[in-house]
């Protein structure tokens, strides 16, 4: 079997995004806060020519979630501090952590796979299995992967934020989307 071939995040050229939405009586008149994730790294590891036998492994820092929406200052600066003060307890827990621990991959056509990566995410002292779904390409020395998948906050002890006295709650589910680059190392 060939040595494996080691491809590393390119951050500046990827992009990672998460969704929260609300819930509750309140849910018409409050909006859906989109983030995007600043510091996030890792590495694919391809073994032959099948990507079945690949591995990976992001680290995210939860403290670079940023809001994107267009709000209010105060608003920005309560949903920001909401989140990574109540809801992430950035600092209690700086890292957010995947690892892979089986790839099933279906090539689509010429260097495009259908891939589900299974593997062990690490989100708030909490480890739960976690599958991703992503369309992967290979070409020349890039790797791009790009795809979406949701997580349960309460999976992973993470408390529901609500505000104005309950009446807006924000919904256990998450979703994320990700348009991964990462180039292959020399």
């Amino acid at each position: 079997m060939p040595d494996p071939v080691v491809y590393s995040i390119a951050g500046r050229a990827s992009r990672f995004t998460l969704q929260a939405f609300a819930g509750g009586m309140g849910a018409m008149m409050a909006h859906n806060p989109k983030f995007t994730i600043r510091e996030f790294d890792g590495q694919a590891e391809l073994k032959g020519d099948s990507l079945s036998d690949a591995s990976l492994r992001v680290t995210v820092k939860p403290a670079s979630l940023e809001l994107v929406d267009d709000v209010s200052a105060k608003d920005r600066a309560e949903i920001q501090r909401a989140a990574l003060q109540d809801v992430l307890e950035t600092d209690r827990f700086a890292e957010i952590v995947f690892e892979s621990t089986h790839v099933t991959a279906t090539k689509a056509t010429g260097n495009l796979y259908r891939a589900v990566v299974t593997g062990n995410l690490t989100l708030h002292g909490t480890t739960n299995s976690q599958d991703i779904t992503a369309q992967v390409s290979i070409a020349n020395d890039t790797l791009r992967a790009n795809g979406e998948f949701t997580l349960r906050q309460t999976s992973y002890g993470i408390k529901l934020v609500s505000v104005a006295g309950g009446i807006v709650k924000v919904k256990d589910d998450l979703k994320f989307n990700f348009d991964i680059v990462a180039r292959k190392q020399a």
